[in-house]
């Protein structure tokens, strides 16, 4: 049997323990998260790696067998590309790390060329075409019966994960028991893996819930958000950390994912790229958060902008002092919030 990289897109499957075919289907069938054999091309560069189940990154090489998932992208400082936009020679790209599979058709001049694949054909097993719905348990609807910190941003790299992780750290040391999820982007393990290594005690994403990526029509991201709260419900935790990837005015759905999550959110922190990008979050959406974190926030001069633009209060999330000030803040939201 040949060997494969089994990329993070498939870390929900059976398929590195069990066998299945692999066979060629035509591009008109195609779906969002099939599972399909590519063959890795061209000429490798810094991006010629998948993330796999692990989270661990492993190096490929041209000839390279690799199965992963096929997606959608539409980052705003990296690059965009679909399945959709594919043709019939079956030639794409690893979109993400974690292996997400279409054809870059937009990027940023600051990167490497994407890696390049072949298509070699679908995973089968029992004559059926598996993809990541097909190992999701449908967990139905349940109230979400616990205080949400919510994260979002102006844009991808504004700070989102690395101030989540913060303010896990901070949770877990008032002695609280907390889940860490990220419910819209792009996969990639390694985002959501940084709220456990912070401490989280259970984490989960939307590949948890059989999507690639959150670029799918709104009614698709709300069945799969319904099922990634519910499945929050069932944990033992005391608080959700919640980031929502990308922007809220992205087409990743986050505008969706904030309104399924604001009747349960205490407390709002907006990572922004810049002082500017503030402003136009909270003209554009209507979102006025408690607190603003990321670039916007890294030097004095950026605070005071802030303030001057917006009025509110702001934190450099990277200041080794972060941790205590934003648990000072989280503390009157969270009322179970004990000091240590």
């Amino acid at each position: 049997m040949n060997r494969y990289v089994m990329t993070s897109l498939t870390r929900n499957t059976d398929l590195a323990q069990r066998p299945f075919d692999i066979e060629a289907v035509p591009r008109p069938d195609w779906r969002e998260g099939d599972f399909v054999a590519v063959r890795v091309a061209g000429t490798p560069n810094a991006l010629y790696r998948f993330e796999i189940a692990t989270g661990r990154r492993v190096d490929v090489m041209p000839g390279d067998l690799a199965i992963s998932a096929l997606g959608t992208r539409a980052a705003t400082l990296e690059g965009v590309g679909s399945w959709r936009d594919v043709g019939e020679d079956g030639r794409m790209n690893s979109l993400t790390g974690a292996g997400l599979l279409g054809l870059a058709t937009s990027s940023s001049r600051m990167l490497p060329d994407y890696m390049s694949l072949d298509y070699i054909g679908h995973v089968v097993r029992d004559g059926k075409r598996l993809g990541m719905i097909d190992f999701v348990q449908q967990h139905g609807s349940a109230v979400l019966g616990i205080p949400v910190v919510l994260l979002v941003g102006t844009s991808m790299s504004a700070g989102k994960t690395s101030t989540g992780r913060v303010i896990v750290h901070e949770l877990k040391r008032a002695g609280l028991k907390v889940a860490g999820a990220k419910f819209t982007g792009a996969a990639r393990f390694h985002d959501v893996l940084s709220f456990a290594d912070a401490g989280a005690d259970h984490i989960l994403d939307f590949v948890d819930a059989g999507l690639p990526s959150t670029v799918v029509p709104e009614a698709e991201f709300r069945t799969a958000m319904t099922n990634m709260l519910a499945q929050i419900a069932a944990f033992d935790v005391d608080v959700l950390v919640a980031e929502a990837g990308a922007s809220p005015l992205e087409p990743y759905n986050g505008a969706t994912a904030v309104e399924m999550l604001m009747p349960y959110v205490r407390y709002t922190i907006l990572c922004a790229s810049d002082p500017y990008s503030v402003v136009g979050v909270i003209k554009a959406f209507g979102l006025v958060p408690d607190l603003v974190a990321g670039p916007a926030a890294a030097t004095d001069a950026a605070a005071s902008l802030v303030h001057a633009l917006t009025g509110l209060p702001s934190i450099d999330n990277l200041d080794p002092g972060a941790g205590d000030a934003i648990r000072r803040r989280l503390a009157p939201a969270l009322e179970m919030l004990t000091e240590s």
